[in-house]
């Protein structure tokens, strides 16, 4: 079973660093609470670089066995239902697109270093299920507008 991560106020690390620095050697990650923003991890360089070489590895993998053979695309669709169940909520026709961008998203963001856009990816894609989980909001968004409502202004005030 993994560690648990510790957790602190921001303050902690500030009035005790020692101490609070100390809970690294017990936990992976120590989380540090902020009152005025958002909260932050504080780990080892050499923590991030194992994170990285992980999922890097992960990306690579998944990669070869979406690209092997023609047919191999079939084996990562049986196995994405397991990996994120909320993938059969959606139409079998976004399935195969969900897993043909995942691939390709999870492979350009790690030969960038920066997994936000598959972190990003993921997150439209769930709430894309969620869309298709609730008939009444299906509906909504999917029924024909008669009426045109004109241009969409820039709400920065950029025409």
């Amino acid at each position: 079973m993994a560690p648990e991560n510790a957790a602190v106020n921001f303050s902690e690390l500030v009035n005790k660093n020692k101490q609070t620095l100390a809970l690294l050697d017990e936990s992976p990650r120590l989380l540090l609470h902020r009152r005025d923003g958002e909260d932050l991890v504080l780990t080892t360089a050499t923590r991030v670089e194992q994170d990285q070489s992980v999922v890097s590895a992960a990306t690579r993998i998944l990669t070869a066995l979406a690209r092997r053979e023609p047919g191999s695309t079939a084996l990562l669709l049986d196995v994405l239902p397991d990996a994120f169940p909320w993938v059969r909520l959606l139409p079998e026709s976004d399935v195969h697109a969900f897993a043909v961008e995942l691939v390709d998203t999870m492979r350009a963001a790690d030969s960038l270093g920066n997994n936000a856009s598959a972190a990003q990816l993921l997150t439209a894609w769930r709430h894309t299920a969620e869309v298709y989980s609730d008939p009444e909001l299906l509906a909504a968004l999917t029924r024909d507008h008669d009426e045109d409502h004109g241009p969409i202004r820039d709400p920065r005030g950029i025409a």
